[in-house]
């Protein structure tokens, strides 16, 4: 009798070490955080950038794709743009040309595009933790697209640079 009183208590107190209950602000912090610096289920953007030169970033396999250096001015563009749409910043008209947000890369600018990218996912991360609940309802669907829109655009990175050689297979896909 006294063991299945203590094996209960033993189960009992184990119960009451689980994790706390996930809320909008922590999946949707964790969305971001594991697309910008936090390996997971795969590679965030911080490590798909991480090394490139400029003249590997502005290459291109010569059938019309993206170079690494223009999507990550995509990135910097659209994270950029919704992060001033929420903090109530003026956001220059958008004239719905979504190609043009790719087309303003220089070599001469890699260093600053990565910076100022890993800057505005950080800021992003920031308001979201900074932001009540309530407010967050209704903002969750662009949030969870914009990390779903980093991911997918960091597999294109990767891919990239498979492609160019410049991926090493122990940052996390092989």
């Amino acid at each position: 009798m006294k063991k299945i009183l203590l094996l209960l208590l033993i189960a009992h107190l184990a119960m009451g070490q689980t994790k706390p209950e996930p809320t909008l602000k922590s999946v949707l912090l964790e969305q971001l955080k594991t697309t910008h610096t936090d390996k997971d289920w795969f590679v965030p953007v911080n490590i798909a950038l991480a090394g490139l030169t400029a003249e590997q970033a502005n290459w291109t396999d010569g059938k019309g794709n993206h170079s690494i250096g223009q999507l990550a001015h995509h990135l910097l563009f659209w994270n950029g743009r919704v992060l001033a749409n929420f903090k109530g910043q003026d956001v220059a008209k958008f004239d719905g040309d979504n190609d043009k947000t790719f087309t303003n890369f220089d070599k001469k600018s890699w260093e600053d595009i990565v910076k100022r990218l890993d800057g505005v996912l950080a800021d992003l991360e920031k308001f979201v933790e900074a932001t009540d609940e309530a407010k967050l309802k209704e903002m969750y669907s662009t949030i969870a697209h914009i990390g779903t829109h980093n991911a997918y655009h960091t597999g294109q990175i990767i891919y990239i640079r498979k492609l160019q050689g410049s991926w090493e297979a122990d940052k996390g896909v092989k």
